[in-house]
């Protein structure tokens, strides 16, 4: 399992057709607003697929029917930040402080992916990116940074 340039929008939009019968059982609306020139980002492709499917399914479950999930993903020369929006109830304030948590969970057995946000932070962080979660009722939005490594210039 080494770093690998990968397309982070064709990873994303696969993670989407991988979930689509949950997103068409909802109802949900997909918006995307990707950035023009995503460079490729190097990447433990496989832990990095796993993110994206987790938040979606995440966003998945808390967004009623109809909701819309809106992945936007913001690009300049040091980092790739992808947000990941959803118009659901959102998270209460007293869980906000433990998603991270492991085993910490709102789903009921066999709900989840199993994955959980302790172990999405964790692939974050072992590609020297971050993950942020902000929360209100109508909005919930996890944004996470990625550092683009720097080109190596041969003079």
């Amino acid at each position: 399992n080494e770093l690998q340039p990968t397309d982070i929008h064709r990873d994303i939009d696969n993670a989407l057709t991988l979930m689509g019968y949950k997103l068409r059982e909802k109802n949900i609306t997909v918006k995307k607003i990707y950035c023009n020139d995503l460079p490729e980002v190097n990447a433990y492709v496989g832990e990095l697929n796993q993110v994206w499917t987790n938040l979606i399914d995440n966003a998945i479950y808390a967004l009623p029917k109809n909701g819309e999930l809106t992945i936007e993903t913001i690009c300049d020369s040091k980092n790739v930040n992808v947000k990941f929006m959803d118009n659901g109830i959102g998270i209460p304030p007293e869980i906000v402080s433990r998603i991270f948590d492991p085993f910490f969970t709102t789903k009921k057995v066999g709900e989840g992916t199993g994955i959980g946000l302790d172990l999405v932070n964790r692939i974050i962080k072992h590609h020297s990116g971050e993950i942020k979660v902000n929360s209100k009722p109508g909005r919930t939005e996890f944004v996470i940074c990625i550092p683009i490594p720097e080109i190596k210039k041969n003079n």
